[in-house]
């Protein structure tokens, strides 16, 4: 195994490499396992871990973690197996949500499922010796006295070493988009950009072979590399999906009482059951007992019929209405034996990716029911979903000619001229669309701009709220994923790191409980009506 680990592109605003290139330089090596160790976070992970499933390459799971407060205080944090993966996603979600998180005291705890490596001396003085301790001797990027340092500290404490070589950006060449991004993320320009905010320009993909001839001396400490890749085994279980708990079975199965309610159901919403609807009804439970989705049915039943029981409008839409179970659960209002719907669309036992509820709620009253939603399920297991906003072509161009010095009017002439398209398209912009025939980005500084804005685009920018995403999670939701604030951190709002395309890819269950304004005009409309009449 090569002696890396790699911050990509989730390393917001730092790293410069795709999950696709770091896949493609594992094969382009022949490497067994390669780790990820994103900074404070684990936002493309899944998707990491999953590409390597598909590559039979083995996915190390880890992070890159500070003190907020001494940023000189840091390790990369790797996971041995599945607990050490949830004791890590506890790690950072301490780290993101408290403000007087010490690293410190988690390795002086001890943990046996973890390993970290170090390459901080403030760390390492205070380290209480430890068998999953490491410190890491960097090939490049400190100085020969550093090195020594660390070297001598890490032997007075009796820690191992073991060889460590960071990658932020897949070529030489790239190191300028890592300082661009980093110039963006601290708010200056290239001119101005403290060198603290700036690693070593040699910290790209390189071949195994230099590392081994460069520490031929430390034999050891190259062999650790191996040894820490041949102990951390964690299995994501793709394919497996994790369902939440309804709470109040009180004895019953799920399904049973899926079931009871369901046929409860049947007297309100039709004046005479046949043989056609109790079939139909029949064939859908089976197909939810077998996948076991009931205690899915019966959550969003469960919020739904307290919307209800609140005085709320609420409708669910979408490919649930094919559900005569839905129907007679009161979560949607839509016959599907009257409409011939066909059930399989929203549910069925080739589906590669579980379904979800959509349940419109007023807007003035959708965040009472998550609110809801939160106390009756525990706010350790539920959390907002995440999405991760990207760089596309006008965000893009005004940061980075930002960065560059241009000044806000100057970049407001041009970028008025850009439309809401891919940054790809920039190159091409004259020929793509009419309203930016007249741009002339072929000039100087704006060719080297464009040229940066190209490589970065589709790069997250930074995490929002999906509009209406919720997860409910079996255990608590720390064991699946690591949280952090919503961006306005003022707001408390927690969400997860991981957007809904890898939280549906692991396995864990979504429900989107949307906002509607036309649902608040009815609900006003109404109200008037009642007033007047």
């Amino acid at each position: 195994m090569i002696p890396l680990h790699v911050h990509s592109i989730y390393s917001l605003l730092r790293g410069v490499c795709t999950i696709d290139q770091i896949i493609e330089y594992a094969k382009s090596f022949n490497l067994s396992a390669i780790a990820l160790t994103d900074y404070n976070g684990m936002y493309g992970l899944i998707k990491f871990a999953k590409r390597c499933a598909e590559e039979n390459i083995k996915p190390v799971v880890g992070a890159f973690i500070d003190e907020e407060h001494n940023k000189d205080i840091n390790a990369v944090i790797l996971a041995k197996n599945n607990k050490g993966y949830s004791e890590l996603c506890k790690l950072i979600t301490a780290r993101k949500l408290n403000d007087y998180f010490s690293l410190i005291k988690i390795v002086n705890s001890k943990p046996e499922n973890l390993f970290i490596i170090t390459s901080s001396l403030t760390l390492l003085e205070q380290a209480v010796n430890q068998e999953n301790l490491y410190a890491g001797i960097y090939s490049t990027g400190s100085t020969r006295r550093q090195m020594r340092r660390l070297f001598d500290l890490s032997k007075t404490k009796n820690v191992k070493q073991v060889i460590a070589h960071p990658v932020y950006f897949p070529r030489k060449e790239d190191f300028e988009t890592h300082r661009v991004l980093s110039a963006i993320r601290t708010n200056c320009s290239l001119d101005n950009i403290s060198s603290d905010e700036v690693v070593d320009e040699e910290f790209y993909f390189k071949p195994a072979d230099s590392f081994i001839k460069q520490w031929k001396s430390l034999p050891e400490a190259v062999e650790a590399i191996q040894f820490i890749a041949d102990n951390c085994n964690v299995d994501f279980n793709f394919g497996q999906l994790k369902f939440p708990v309804y709470p109040d079975l009180n004895a019953q199965s799920a399904i049973s009482m899926v079931s009871s309610k369901c046929y409860e159901g049947l007297s309100v919403r039709y004046d005479e059951v046949n043989d056609k609807i109790t079939s139909r009804l029949n064939m859908e439970l089976s197909v939810i007992d077998e996948l076991n989705f009931a205690d899915y049915f019966l959550i969003v039943w469960d919020i739904v019929n307290e919307a209800k029981r609140r005085g709320m409008l609420t409708i669910g839409r979408g490919s649930a209405a094919n559900s005569i179970v839905s129907y007679c659960l009161g979560i949607t209002e839509v016959d599907p034996i009257k409409h011939n719907l066909y059930f399989e669309r929203f549910l069925n036992k080739a589906r590669s990716t579980p379904p979800d509820f959509d349940v419109d709620f007023s807007w003035k009253e959708r965040d009472e029911i998550v609110k809801y939603v939160f106390e009756r399920y525990g706010y350790e297991r539920a959390a907002m979903i995440s999405t991760h906003v990207t760089f596309r072509a006008r965000s893009a161009f005004r940061e980075v000619a930002k960065v560059f010095g241009i000044t806000d009017n100057e970049i407001s002439k041009l970028s008025k001229f850009i439309p809401w398209t891919s940054a790809a398209n920039l190159p091409n912009l004259a020929r793509l669309f009419p309203e930016s025939k007249t741009l002339n980005l072929d000039l100087e500084p704006w060719k080297s701009i464009i040229d940066i804005v190209v490589k970065i685009g589709g790069f997250p920018r930074h995490l929002s709220i999906h509009p209406g995403g919720i997860i409910i999670t079996p255990a608590p939701i720390t064991d699946f994923v690591a949280l952090e604030y919503a961006k306005n951190k003022g707001l408390g709002l927690i969400i997860t790191q991981p957007d809904m395309y890898s939280i549906e890819d692991y396995g864990l269950i979504k429900i989107d409980l949307l906002s509607q304004r036309s649902l608040g005009v009815l609900r006003d409309t109404m109200n008037i009506i009642s007033e007047k009449s």
